[in-house]
């Protein structure tokens, strides 16, 4: 038995016809005060693909050993530009992800949300990378500082160099 050698069609990258969707999108990015879990049911419904990753950085009532009554976080006045930016620099260097990120500031309670990122793709792996990207440059680039009340009543200020003072 032979078989005739199959000529093989180019891929349609256009989304068209089943294709895997190609460019990526800036769903949405925000700097706010308002709680973020409300906003999650309407960020997955936007930003859904075939794989979809989340990062939740949830508040945490310790930190290197000490126990944390509360929080608060403050931003920078360009804070929402930065996380724009942030977001965007990944969307050019990762083909084919939506991406979501939302950064609470203000005071907010032990388990609640503080960081949220989402990312989508046709695969998880490049689902993965992408969040991971935002969620640690978001933390490494956009101006925001956190004020920890700890247990002892003490307060400490994380992401502010205090060295000089």
């Amino acid at each position: 038995m032979t078989t005739k050698p199959q000529k093989e069609e180019p891929l349609d990258h256009s989304g068209a016809h089943g294709a895997e969707p190609s460019g990526s999108t800036v769903v949405f990015t925000d700097i706010t005060e308002a709680p973020l879990e409300p906003l999650y049911a309407a960020a997955k419904a936007e930003v859904m693909t075939d794989a979809m990753v989340i990062f939740d950085g949830i508040v945490r009532n310790h930190d290197h050993g000490s126990a944390v009554r509360g929080l608060s976080y403050s931003a920078h006045p360009q804070a929402r530009e930065y996380i724009a930016e942030v977001a965007a620099e990944v969307a050019a260097e990762l083909d084919g992800v939506r991406l979501w990120a939302v950064h609470r500031v203000g005071p907010i309670a032990i388990g609640e949300s503080a960081l949220t990122v989402m990312a989508a793709a046709a695969h998880r792996g490049r689902a993965f990378d992408a969040c991971e990207l935002v969620a640690d440059r978001v933390k490494a680039r956009v101006p925001i500082w956190k004020e920890q009340e700890l247990l002892d009543g003490s307060i400490e200020w994380v992401g502010v160099d205090t060295s000089s003072v």
